[in-house]
């Protein structure tokens, strides 16, 4: 299932690899923007942002609505999903690793917190 998804997450973990990319998705889980209103916080062109949004609409992740000389992007949450999906694989492995050392520091606390018997004195 992990290899089956992995092809078709490669555009989404791409999009996100890019901190400009995570922020302009971030802007967009609150409400539609237009592509000036996610460039603004950015010192980038209208150019630059055209490109970061051309990634994201590739991956899936917005939509691009033209009215006129605006465009509007909104948020597709759907392919996250697939990517948590994903994750959430590799989130069990280390968390099973996780309570491995958990339990193994506990038992190493627990032979430590242990009284040691003093030896007995030999009898002549």
């Amino acid at each position: 299932m992990v290899e089956y998804l992995s092809s078709s997450l490669d555009p989404v973990f791409h999009a996100l690899g890019d901190a400009t990319r995570r922020a302009m998705l971030r802007q967009l889980a609150q409400s539609p923007r237009s592509v000036t209103e996610l460039a603004a916080p950015h010192d980038m062109s209208l150019a630059a942002a055209s490109k970061h949004i051309k990634v994201l609409e590739s991956a899936g992740l917005i939509s691009r609505e033209v009215q006129g000389r605006t465009h509007t992007c909104r948020l597709n949450a759907a392919p996250l999903a697939s990517a948590q999906e994903w994750l959430s694989y590799y989130e069990k492995f280390w968390t099973s690793r996780l309570d491995a050392l958990e339990a193994l520091l506990k038992a190493e606390d627990a032979a430590k917190a242990k009284p040691k018997s003093k030896p007995q004195p030999k009898s002549k």
